[in-house]
């Protein structure tokens, strides 16, 4: 049988532990997650086994699921042939370390993209009064549920679906603007509804795992700007009304097999620096990458890239061996990428920086704005 003891009980357990962790410094957010029932915005969840099968199940007697530094998987969609998540509920600690991140103060009026569950939202309400949260989200089905539960626990924030590409201009402007979706670049229409002095967190993403959180601050003259987060993040893409779903075609042999030894890391992608600097060095969008696995270990053995015009990469993880073939060569802008990350010094996320000017144009930089190291972030 649940109660409310039970799940308070379960909900101040969950913030005592980020507080000592560090994650939660302040009351106020503290008390938040101890006051807010997740339970009510995740009342069903799913989840991936080894062998890639999705599998729902029912939140209710399972808060020590629920009340945990987790993050659940809420909606699925079939548009590419297989389950695929498009919603969930992020870790309570990621979500609190990026909301301590933003520096709230009383007053501050705050537009969140992406409502999915509406937790967040109700963490916002509960810290800064409903009337001063905004959210946005695609999808007006999810809007409407988050809406409902937020209703449930007395929080009645303004929640709006729309795409949160050009943000919420008719109720700007905003202090703090939090996006809990990954975005390829920065918009322009986000940095026009601040406030003076506001600031922004965001998840910057130029492919799947490249990328990190950004932290920007709005200058003089209407630029963003500011450096990456300490600590890897990462966040589901931002949907769009129009998204097409891109397909990787079948592998063409078309300039025959190229063998060499790889000297960047095997696989780039567990290198989060370098293969972020890797999509800036040349890499195509839309590259996808995976493991092939022993039939009987069931253990990887061979990294794979594939691109959009066919073009293919496969590298033997032991040997270091790699293979590749087509228009595209895949390997080349890593090991340029590797080759930059070691004569810098192997710098770290925070390193590394964002500058969105007036125009939109998004500018990653190494050390300082004015480096030598700049790339303009471009849809290639």
């Amino acid at each position: 049988m649940t109660t409310a003891a039970n799940w308070t009980t379960h909900a101040r357990k969950l913030a005592d532990l980020m507080r000592e962790r560090g994650d939660i410094t302040t009351p106020a957010w503290h008390a938040a997650v101890a006051d807010v029932p997740r339970h009510v915005f995740v009342p069903h969840a799913y989840e991936q086994d080894n062998t890639g099968q999705w599998t729902g199940w029912d939140t209710a007697d399972r808060w020590d699921r629920v009340y945990a530094t987790r993050t659940l998987v809420t909606a699925l969609d079939d548009r590419r042939g297989f389950p695929d998540p498009v919603s969930s509920s992020t870790n309570p600690e990621l979500m609190v370390r990026m909301l301590e991140l933003l520096d709230f103060h009383d007053g501050h009026r705050v537009l969140e993209i992406g409502t999915g569950t509406g937790y967040n939202a109700a963490l916002l309400s509960h810290r800064l009064g409903d009337d001063r949260v905004f959210s946005v989200d695609i999808d007006p089905d999810l809007v409407a549920l988050a809406g409902e539960r937020l209703n449930s626990i007395r929080f009645r924030p303004t929640l709006i679906a729309a795409d949160g590409q050009g943000g919420l201009p008719q109720h700007a402007p905003y202090d703090r603007i939090i996006a809990t979706c990954a975005v390829p670049a920065v918009p322009v229409s986000w940095a026009e509804q601040l406030a003076p002095g506001g600031a922004v967190l965001v998840d910057l993403k130029l492919a799947i795992s490249a990328g990190n959180l950004v932290h920007l601050h709005l200058k003089d003259g209407g630029t963003l700007e500011g450096r990456f987060a300490p600590r890897f993040a990462s966040f589901m893409a931002m949907r769009h009304e129009n998204d097409e779903i891109v397909s990787v075609p079948p592998v063409e042999d078309v300039d025959g097999e190229r063998t060499f030894t790889a000297a960047a890391p095997v696989p780039p992608w567990n290198s989060p620096v370098v293969w972020f600097l890797a999509q800036l060095s040349g890499l195509p969008r839309g590259v996808r990458f995976g493991m092939v696995l022993d039939r009987e270990t069931r253990q990887p053995y061979e990294a794979t890239l594939a691109a959009p015009d066919g073009s293919w990469t496969r590298i033997n993880l032991a040997e270091r061996t790699v293979t590749e073939s087509g228009r595209t060569a895949l390997w080349r802008p890593i090991e340029q990428a590797h080759r930059l990350w070691l004569d810098s010094g192997r710098p770290n996320w925070q390193r590394l920086g964002l500058t969105v000017d007036k125009y939109g144009h998004n500018t990653v930089w190494l050390d300082e704005p004015d480096s030598e190291h700049r790339w303009t972030i471009t849809d290639n």
